[in-house]
């Protein structure tokens, strides 16, 4: 547990120092949640604009960090040669991922109170109502795409072409599945392939408990479709995630 906690401690220093991660991971959300706050109006579907991209920009918030952080870093140090060097150290695999996955999920929870306060601040936002279940979503959801983000960095080649792979999913995801505003007036066909992915799913279960009111088990099937993807996607990983950089 001391190796487990040391780790935890190291990976949040290097987050927090990596200026280029801390924007895009970290602050990139926030200034979304601004733009689009000032591109709507006061009403999305007589529910307040400003609590409807709220919901929204949490899912993305959790794709963005939990798979696009994720995949990006392991993938990144797997190719530099650092996972290979620290699997020759005393610290056992577990507690390196363990480490890597809680840092991730704090990264997430702090930036899910900055979204609260930020849109408080700035666009008078309600606060959450039933904070157990929210916090409940938060950790579905953090753990949820950590799945995948393991699955892909299972499955990118390089570090160089981690965060174009990442992006072209990450960003199509967010739009189809309406983490910048409202898919009711998109094509059959988009809405099809929206259906499908695991953050229009995550997206329900926050308006369900942040827009609704209501609790994180009044959407079983949701929970269980974004359970469901984190776990093929850590199934993926444990077949297919290496520790040394792959061969060119």
């Amino acid at each position: 547990m001391r190796l487990f906690l040391h780790q935890l401690r190291a990976e949040q220093v290097l987050f927090w120092r990596n200026r280029e991660a801390a924007f895009f991971i970290f602050v990139f959300p926030l200034m979304l949640y601004l733009l689009l706050g000032a591109l709507y109006g006061e009403e999305i579907d007589g529910i307040p604009s400003s609590d409807v991209l709220l919901a929204g920009l949490l899912g993305y918030g959790a794709a963005n960090t939990s798979f696009g952080g994720l995949a990006i870093l392991l993938v990144v140090r797997r190719e530099a040669g650092i996972l290979k060097r620290l699997r020759s150290t005393p610290l056992p695999a577990w507690a390196y991922l363990g480490a890597s996955l809680v840092s991730i999920l704090i990264v997430f929870a702090v930036q899910t109170v900055a979204l609260f306060a930020l849109g408080w601040a700035a666009y008078g936002a309600s606060g959450p109502r039933n904070v157990v279940s929210l916090v409940l979503a938060v950790l579905l959801g953090a753990a949820g795409f950590a799945g995948i983000g393991l699955a892909a960095a299972a499955l990118i080649r390089s570090a160089e072409a981690s965060s174009p792979v990442v992006n072209a999913v990450l960003l199509p995801m967010a739009f189809l599945s309406g983490s910048f505003g409202p898919t009711r007036d998109y094509p059959d066909v988009l809405q099809a392939i929206a259906d499908v992915l695991p953050l229009q799913y995550f997206i329900e279960i926050v308006s369900r408990i942040y827009l609704g009111g209501g609790q994180i088990w009044d959407e079983p099937g949701a929970v269980a479709v974004v359970a469901a993807w984190g776990l093929a996607g850590v199934l993926v990983a444990a077949r297919r995630f290496r520790w040394e950089p792959r061969e060119r």
